[in-house]
């Protein structure tokens, strides 16, 4: 079976950005360009943004809300050389910008540097303790590094303060704590979270495959074949899940559906240019018509 879903992904920025719009003691040319450039990046207009965020800057050169802004786009357009150089101007020039710790540590992330990002959380966290995106952040980039059990911690940390509201975001945090229980081979403790996570956002095709694999763990094949069917459902381009569904159909005996699965998951790979895992699955795929009983089968699952 492939790994689970880890959810660092794009989403993450989504809760780990905020624009700074206001600065009470910059001029007012510097501060309409603040505003412009700010406007262009929630249009999606990044390079635009960040010449408006440049000009700012070259009028005020301690403009700290201009450099934190600009970090954002550049975090958008994975510049993440450029983003760091900004955020530790505007943690230069403003200290106590929790923010601006918050963007720097996703940057240094997504550069593998994951000592540094849980620097930056940490220090995010003193700064405001009650910032359910610092403990989560941290959360997911300490288990990366293998420390489950404070992974775990920062995971209970932030549930205990996300508001209630945000129940997609609830969902991807009982995600990734069940993620860590997995790797503990907690198993009860994993379902239990993958299960929440699902309830909390039934749309979302990571808690399935994540459940799958669980209930591959714990056994329970026909539970991962209902999951992974959930997922292709919800995301019928996902090659690895029709590749799991195969593998757990050819566990119950199942053997056509299973080949029938390999054989998509191997054209969802070649479509996607994914040419290790295609010749893997067309390597799997033969392995399992080599084993196929000489019976018709009569069922399909």
């Amino acid at each position: 079976m492939n790994r689970c879903y880890r959810f660092i992904l794009s989403f993450i920025m989504a809760i780990a950005l905020n624009f700074v719009t206001f600065s009470a003691w910059a001029t007012p040319i510097a501060s309409d360009l603040l505003k412009l450039g700010v406007d262009k990046m929630q249009r999606g207009n990044y390079q635009e943004a960040i010449q408006d965020l440049t000009e700012a800057i070259q009028l005020e050169s301690n403009f700290a809300a201009a450099y934190s802004d600009r970090c954002l786009a550049y975090l958008q357009l994975q510049d993440y050389h450029s983003a760091i150089a900004d955020c530790t101007k505007a943690i230069h020039f403003a200290p106590k910008n929790a923010e601006a710790y918050l963007n720097r540590a996703l940057a240094h992330y997504r550069q593998g540097n994951y000592t540094d990002a849980i620097a930056d959380n940490k220090k995010a966290i003193a700064l405001n303790p009650d910032d359910f995106r610092a403990y989560y952040n941290r959360g997911i980039t300490t288990a990366i590094l293998g420390n489950q059990q404070q992974a775990i911690a920062d995971y209970n940390k932030a549930l205990s303060i996300i508001p209630q509201n945000f129940q997609s975001l609830q969902a991807d945090i009982y995600n990734d704590r069940g993620l860590a229980r997995l790797e503990l081979a907690d198993l009860q403790a994993a379902m239990l979270d993958f299960n929440k996570a699902i309830r909390l956002n039934a749309k979302d095709y990571r808690a399935y495959f994540n459940r799958a694999c669980a209930c591959t763990r714990t056994g329970d094949i026909l539970g991962a074949v209902r999951d992974f069917s959930e997922v292709i459902r919800l995301n019928p381009s996902n090659a690895q899940a029709y590749v799991n569904r195969g593998v757990a159909r050819h566990w119950l005996g199942y053997h056509e559906a299973a080949i029938a699965d390999l054989e998509q998951a191997a054209e969802w790979f070649g479509n996607l240019k994914q040419k290790v895992a295609y010749q893997k699955t067309l390597d799997l795929l033969k392995s399992v018509q080599e084993l196929i009983p000489s019976e018709t089968e009569i069922a399909l699952l």
